[in-house]
């Protein structure tokens, strides 16, 4: 017969789960913000918008998962969208 698990080992269990959950979409977060820098690094305005929406789109869930904090998503978006303004010209963002 298997033994109790202590409450202390049930929290450490959960909040490994939720640390590796937390990883993977930190780290997906990350990916994206790559592809953007690449799409404005080949001058590609058009992949660079659709990579920013989409970036947006992921930081913004991550935030509404509390994976992110508002303020840290908040700078990460006003950099990326200030990249691509200086890279393209103010005049094709939407």
């Amino acid at each position: 017969m298997a033994g109790k698990k202590t409450s202390a080992e049930k929290k450490h269990a959960q909040s490994e789960v939720r640390r590796l959950h937390n990883k993977a979409i930190k780290s997906e977060c990350r990916t994206y913000v790559r592809q953007f820098v690449e799409a404005v690094q080949s001058k590609d305005s058009k992949l660079a918008q659709e990579k920013l929406t989409t970036l947006v789109s992921k930081l913004d869930s991550a935030r509404s998962k509390g994976v992110l904090t508002r303020n840290a998503v908040s700078r990460k978006k006003s950099r990326m969208m200030k990249l691509y303004n200086v890279s393209f010209g103010a005049a094709s963002a939407k």
